[in-house]
């Protein structure tokens, strides 16, 4: 399939498009070509093996966009190892690079951390990818592993074989025996940092952080309870200051946000019954170009 999609973009002219600014991709045509209308843009954003000569922004939202000007996560530093080389998923927006680096020092600070195993980001152009998330699509998001590294030294068939540890008990309505106060402490670097919108991590562990904190608890508000997400915390960055173009989500709401997720442990616990009334839900349509902001076809066509 992406062999059938190289050749798609060599036939429309892709690769022959030269280097555009950031000021001519927001001017350039939203017309889709009409080669690539009906073609999933998974497929066409997961052929990428780069990121497109242009200057860095992130365009759309986190769930439907692209991101221009991508850089790629050095495979390993000093304090991080990117897992899961073989996805070709540790590009991103720029500051979310400068996010890692400066998270992973401060995990490498807690006791048993030797820094961070970084999942998935965005691929080279972001995009719908072909497998997984429904977001990471703009650089700015961030998967970052629960399993604390005990050394970065990892080579590249171990960072496919080695699997992160699942914090979760009870279906995520409680944490169980593998998590630390240094996950804690992590999380809440992770949170305080204010290019952070907010942090996607299971129910349990939501709660256990609100019972455990007797300090300053303002950045609760970022840790937002979520399904899954026991394996690793889902980081989302805000929107670039000045970045036309980028859809930030809404704020979350006012307060800690402990009772909420209180009430979503109540929900695993005791399950409400299921409406009889309910429509049956209906397979997600993927998405094709048409669905992406214009500027995306520039990414695209960017070499």
């Amino acid at each position: 399939m992406v062999k059938r999609v190289l050749i798609l973009l060599s036939v429309l002219g892709l690769a022959a498009c030269q280097t555009q600014t950031a000021e001519q991709a927001t001017v350039s045509t939203k017309q889709v070509p009409a080669a690539m209308k009906g073609v999933e843009a998974r497929q066409l954003f997961g052929a990428q093996e780069n990121g497109s000569r242009q200057d860095p922004r992130p365009l759309g939202s986190y769930s439907k966009g692209c991101v221009a000007g991508a850089v790629q996560l050095p495979e390993t530093g000093p304090t991080w190892q990117a897992m899961r080389l073989s996805r070709n998923r540790n590009w991103g927006y720029p500051e979310t690079v400068d996010y890692i680096r400066d998270l992973s020092v401060k995990a490498a600070a807690q006791p048993g951390w030797e820094g961070l195993y970084i999942g998935d980001i965005s691929q080279p152009r972001g995009g719908p990818m072909l497998s997984g998330h429904r977001s990471h699509q703009v650089g700015l998001d961030i998967d970052i592993w629960m399993l604390p590294p005990q050394r970065l030294n990892l080579s590249v068939a171990e960072r496919e074989s080695i699997s992160s540890i699942s914090m979760r008990r009870a279906k995520g309505a409680y944490v169980n025996d593998s998590w630390t106060r240094q996950h804690h402490e992590i999380l809440k670097a992770a949170a305080s940092d204010p290019r952070v919108a907010r942090i996607f991590v299971f129910p349990g562990a939501k709660v256990q952080m609100c019972n455990d904190e007797k300090g300053d608890r303002s950045w609760l508000r970022k840790i937002r309870p979520w399904w899954g997400h026991h394996y690793h915390f889902h980081v989302r960055l805000n929107c670039p200051k000045g970045a036309k173009g980028c859809t930030n989500q809404a704020a979350p709401p006012a307060g800690d946000g402990c009772a909420d997720a209180e009430q979503w442990v109540q929900n695993i616990l005791n399950p409400p019954p299921p409406d009889p009334n309910a429509p049956a839900p209906k397979p997600r349509r993927q998405l094709e170009m048409a669905d992406l902001p214009g500027q995306c076809i520039d990414v695209l066509q960017s070499q």
